[in-house]
């Protein structure tokens, strides 16, 4: 692949992450006094669940979609309502003719089959 098909983000993004910017004392003590600010909100690291490294873990426990009614996207669940299946009585369409080229056309009455009878290639 040639580079200029390439995005920018191939030669803006940095990669490596070793290199981490020194905490000043300004950052350090803007740090702690947003940690007094959450611990008197009552949302501060005491608060919140812990494993036991010390790093953060969810609140809420994921359901188990195992179990339960089968909903997936592949099926949809219906209403309950059917649709009459629709019956041809065969009183309308009352035959079918072959025009030009084998074009099959529905005949509704007498006047429309004459009619295809008489059509004459111009």
């Amino acid at each position: 692949m040639s580079m200029h098909l390439v995005g920018p983000y191939m030669t803006t993004t940095k990669y490596n992450s070793k290199n981490k910017v020194p905490q000043t004392k300004k950052l350090k003590a803007a740090k702690e006094e947003h940690e007094r600010f959450l611990a008197k909100m009552g949302v501060g690291k005491s608060t919140l669940p812990t494993n036991k490294k010390g790093e953060r873990i969810g609140i809420y426990d994921i359901p188990d979609y195992k179990t339960g009614p089968r909903m997936t996207s592949d099926t949809v669940a219906g209403n309950g309502n059917k649709r009459e299946a629709q019956k041809y009585t065969g009183t309308y369409i009352i035959g079918a003719a072959t025009m030009h080229k084998s074009n099959c056309i529905p005949i509704t009455n007498k006047e429309q089959a004459i009619e295809v009878s008489q059509m004459r290639r111009s």
